[in-house]
Formats: structure tokens, sequence, C-alpha cells
């Protein structure tokens, strides 16, 4: 699954690719126990869980990656354009998910597929925007921590909170993985998310169209808030010069 999350989040995916990830996708989170998602807490408790599994293989370019990926553009140029590689990712998602949608309800009922697709699709939109939180702390000079665990925690923290993460500031670390506040703020988020992508199932296409519509407006403004976030923290660091324009 690590794998199939981790190539969704790739900046320029054919529509035909991404339905086919997507749809393994499904496939992987049906075989991980279709039962539990009929059911809101425990849709809500695995969509957690996942999220926390996934989270390490979430690729995260450094910024000298960034500036070689992007042609030498730095500062909020490199930013802007990483939201809107990302808006249109997770765009992308919203239609392939209607386009799995539509193949569902016309071979499967709808009772058996819509949990496990809303599911799937959740985790993979979450997945690019992990990524996209990632890489605008390495824009903006506010890395996040090195090692495996305090990264992924401060990744996600990022995502749920939507602030970049300060790292001044004690307690970002292992402990922060039982902070019931934090789990919380990470599962309410979740649910935002997987009530936005209800619209997937939508009549004919029209469910694609609006998924696609919302989910690029949702990373949008996620991606900005993010950025005026770090462009505050940056300024507040001792020694660090401003971003470039």
């Amino acid at each position: 699954m690590g794998a199939t999350v981790a190539a969704l989040t790739a900046d320029d995916i054919e529509p035909a690719r991404r339905r086919h990830l997507l749809s393994r996708l499904v496939g992987q989170t049906r075989a991980r126990g279709l039962g539990d998602l009929f059911k809101p807490k425990a849709a809500l408790r695995w969509m957690t869980e996942t999220v926390a599994e996934i989270a390490p293989h979430v690729p995260v370019r450094d910024l000298a990656t960034l500036r070689r990926h992007y042609a030498g553009l730095d500062g909020d140029l490199l930013a802007e354009r990483l939201v809107r590689n990302a808006s249109r990712a997770t765009a992308g998602i919203g239609a392939a998910g209607g386009g799995v949608a539509a193949v569902n309800w016309t071979v499967a009922p709808t009772l058996l597929s819509a949990p496990v697709l809303l599911a799937a699709e959740t985790v993979a939109v979450v997945a690019i925007e992990l990524k996209l939180a990632g890489e605008l702390h390495e824009v903006y000079g506010v890395p996040l921590p090195t090692g495996g665990t305090q990264k992924t925690v401060a990744l996600v923290q990022a995502w749920a909170s939507q602030r970049g993460i300060n790292p001044m500031m004690p307690g970002v670390g292992v402990g922060a993985v039982l902070g019931s506040a934090a789990r919380k703020e990470l599962q309410n988020t979740l649910l935002k998310r997987f009530g936005r992508n209800l619209t997937t199932l939508g009549p004919f296409l029209t469910g694609a169209a609006v998924a696609s519509y919302l989910n690029r407006r949702a990373t949008r403004s996620l991606g900005e808030q993010l950025r005026t976030d770090l462009r505050r923290q940056r300024r507040e660091l001792p020694g660090v010069p401003p971003v470039r324009p």
C-alpha cells in the first residue's frame, strides 16, 4: 500500500495510470478488512492508522532536488508551483475516483464498493497533501525533524493542523504520537476529507467533476495556509534570511 500511495503522489501521472493506481489501492484497502469500513468510528480509526502507516513512504524531496526538478525555481515561485501541482494531483484523484465509482456501480452493489473507494481516495489525497506540506517546509527553510518517527509525526501534525512545524518548539517527537489532542486533530481533519469525497459517488460522472473541484480547492487552501505560516516562522528564526520572492 505504501508503494501504491507513493506512486500516486507523483507530479505528472496520466489519467489512465492514476485510475489504475487508485483501483489497486481500492483492492489493497478491501484486503485489509471491508467490514470495519461500514462502521463510522471503525472507518475513522482505520484511516487514522493507515495515514500514520503510509506517511513514512511519502517521498518528500529536499530543496536541492526540488530546484533541480523545477529548473532552478526558488522561494515563493517554487512554492506556488508545488501548490499548483498538488492541487492538480488531488483534483485528478477526485476525477479518477468518480471513474472507478462509475465502473463499480455497474459491476458491484454500491454498498460493497462505496466505503472502500471513499477510504482509498481519502488516503490518496492525504498522501499528496502530506508531500506538499513536507516540501513547503523545505522551500521556506523550516525543514522537518530528521529521523523516521519524528519526521513522520511532524509531517502528519503539519497536515492535520494546517500549520508549519516550529523547529524551536520542544515536544515535537515520539511522545506526540500518543498525544490525544494531536490524534483528535488528525481524526477531525480526516473526517472532513472523507465527507468531501462522498461527492465521488454522484450519479454518472457528475460526482467526479464535483470531487475534482473540491479536492483542488481544499489542497490549494491547505497550501496557502502553510505558506503563510511558514513565512512567519522563517521571519522569526534568528539569523535566517528572508525567502526570495
